[in-house]
């Protein structure tokens, strides 16, 4: 006889429907919803902490590395995009095209006005390479204006057919970094050393743990000479690119004329870089961590990292629990976790005990503290980790509470990052040989349609030739593309698909 199946916050579970899943998280978490513009999203305050803390952190890093913050225009003129022949056919489908600026009255509707069409249209930013490479030509004449290293926070428009909140919307936030260098072993070294930061975020802050590699060919950013990227692994076995970095040549120099004067006093183009994370690291966070309650946001990076709950059943009582939750909150917010004071939040609204509780675990709060006339009388709390199951909670001293807080939290944070590398591990698999290729990325047959469908795929490590057509035809019959050719040094094999020599394995897998 089978057990009856166990409540969850979340409905449909992750091995129900994934993709559904996924949303009733978002919804769930309050992270954001879908906007009355199609294919755009309003991120909701508990969202928005979580990138203002990805940002914060981020930013430090790129500040700690030499770069240094500017902006530039939400316009770019078509001209411009022309320029650099792989980059505008890569983003060409995508642009969103401005090509008025004003609108008119007519029939009691606004159109825009025939007399005000732009002298040549102007593209919302996709990206900002070619914009960015006209301002860096009039900074640079001299190699003693060299490394030129930048960054900009903005958001940036392609127009996606198919959206998904935080993976793929037709707007995000995002921060894109631009580098100018007078030698291609410099523009090599920032190119590399900014996957390392990304890599290095990604593990230690968002506890998702990624491989560093380059792509392929087909998978090179547009008008890149190399693109290099961290992957990782969702729970539904999936890959996501979670961050780029592309070494740029003198391609985008050569287009934007960016030219200085050596040291020997000689003419020369600029070799250039540019790499980003974007709102997508939100997505990521969700399908590395979340569970069929809700969300479970990594302690470093969440908007929370205690809530406390007030326990009330009586109204003599509630000013008594007030004040001393007010106070342990005062205590608490002097504590240091990941360099900066705790942030605590203290839930006093008028409702239901059990459906507050439930809220913040959806939300993913690492802990709750929930106190009543009866822990005050003990100078206790009653803990809640978010990382454990629900009822999973224990009455703790409130001074040893306040002592190991910092501890606990990083103790959720390792947990976190070593049970995803553990995920990563077992969803993992050398494969050899064509049949067992297609076999590890094909769904078993089920006989009932109701029921979810059977574990299959993952990463698959292959020896691969690089040959363009077998790619192509592999993502056509499967839906799988190498996601990356790892950095470091591989075995040298031979490729299952084509017979000829292999310098290393490649990791293949389905993708967002």
């Amino acid at each position: 006889m089978s057990s009856a199946k166990a409540a969850t916050a979340i409905v449909p579970t992750r091995s129900d429907d994934y993709a559904e899943w996924y949303q009733q998280v978002v919804k769930a978490a309050d992270l954001a919803e879908n906007s009355p513009v199609r294919g755009c999203m309003v991120i909701k305050p508990w969202g928005y902490a979580l990138w203002e803390n990805m940002q914060r952190v981020l930013d430090g890093m790129f500040k700690d590395t030499g770069h240094v913050n500017a902006y530039f225009p939400l316009f770019i003129p078509l001209s411009f995009l022309e320029k650099e022949a792989a980059h505008v056919e890569g983003f060409a489908k995508e642009c969103a095209v401005v090509t008025h600026h004003r609108l008119v009255a007519k029939d009691g509707k606004l159109v825009p006005d025939p007399q005000s069409q732009l002298e040549e249209p102007l593209v919302v930013r996709p990206t900002s390479e070619t914009i960015i490479g006209e301002m860096f030509a009039k900074w640079v004449q001299s190699y003693r204006d060299l490394p030129l290293l930048v960054n900009q926070w903005a958001n940036v428009v392609r127009w996606e057919m198919r959206t998904r909140l935080f993976l793929r919307t037709a707007e995000f936030l995002w921060q894109e970094g631009h580098t100018a260098h007078a030698t291609a072993d410099e523009a090599v070294v920032e190119t590399m050393k900014m996957l390392g930061v990304y890599a290095d975020f990604a593990e230690n802050w968002m506890a998702t743990p990624v491989i560093q590699g380059e792509k392929t060919a087909g998978e090179r950013f547009p008008g890149a000479v190399s693109t290099y990227c961290i992957e990782a692994m969702m729970q539904d076995r999936k890959a996501l690119q979670a961050g780029t970095s592309h070494f740029l040549g003198q391609n985008f120099a050569k287009a934007s004329g960016i030219q200085f004067l050596d040291d020997k006093g000689v003419l020369q183009h600029a070799w250039t870089t540019s790499w980003g994370v974007s709102t997508r690291l939100v997505g990521s966070m969700i399908m590395t961590h979340a569970d069929d309650d809700g969300m479970v946001c990594p302690p470093k990076l969440a908007p929370a990292h205690v809530v406390i709950l007030p326990v009330t059943h009586k109204p003599e009582d509630r000013q008594r629990v007030l004040d001393y939750c007010h106070a342990l909150k005062a205590e608490l917010r002097q504590q240091q976790f990941a360099g900066g004071p705790l942030r605590v939040e203290l839930d006093d609204r008028d409702l239901r005990g059990g459906d507050k509780v439930w809220q913040w675990i959806k939300k993913g709060v690492p802990l709750r503290l929930e106190i009543g006339p009866r822990d005050i009388d003990k100078d206790s709390v009653f803990v809640g980790r978010r990382d454990k199951a629900p009822k999973d909670k224990a009455s703790v001293g409130r001074g040893e509470f306040v002592a190991t807080v910092a501890a606990t939290l990083q103790s959720i944070q390792d947990a976190m990052l070593a049970r995803a590398k553990a995920f990563r591990a077992e969803h993992t698999r050398d494969i050899d040989t064509k049949a067992d290729f297609y076999a590890y990325f094909t769904p078993p047959t089920q006989k009932d349609p109701n029921a979810p469908t059977p574990i299959h795929g993952g990463f698959a490590m292959s020896h691969f030739s690089g040959d363009v057509a077998v790619e192509k035809q592999i993502k056509d019959d499967l839906g799988v593309t190498v996601r990356c050719i790892p950095l470091g040094e591989g075995e040298a094999g031979t490729c299952p698909f084509t017979g000829k020599p292999s310098a290393k394995r490649v990791v293949w897998a389905k993708s967002y």
